[in-house]
């Protein structure tokens, strides 16, 4: 399934959400931000992921948890 910036594959990574057109996994870009790296450290890390679908990737984890018919659909 693509999810614009977002790519599930099975047969890519095993289904791991990476971004589209990559191997790179979504979580890496969390996992950078939670180490205090910014967003051009890992774009500079991952030549590959384009920096729209990194800006993309944030835009949608911003709306998951600033809206709360998300948050209680998924997470209540």
């Amino acid at each position: 399934m693509n999810y614009g910036a977002i790519n599930i594959d099975p047969e890519t990574m095993g289904g791991t959400p990476v971004f589209t057109g990559t191997r790179v996994p979504v979580q890496a870009l969390f996992d950078y931000i939670e180490g205090g790296e910014t967003l051009d450290e890992f774009l500079d890390n991952f030549p590959s992921v384009k920096k729209e679908y990194a800006v993309q990737v944030l835009e949608m984890a911003s709306k998951t948890i600033t809206t709360e018919k998300i948050l209680n659909e998924n997470f209540a």
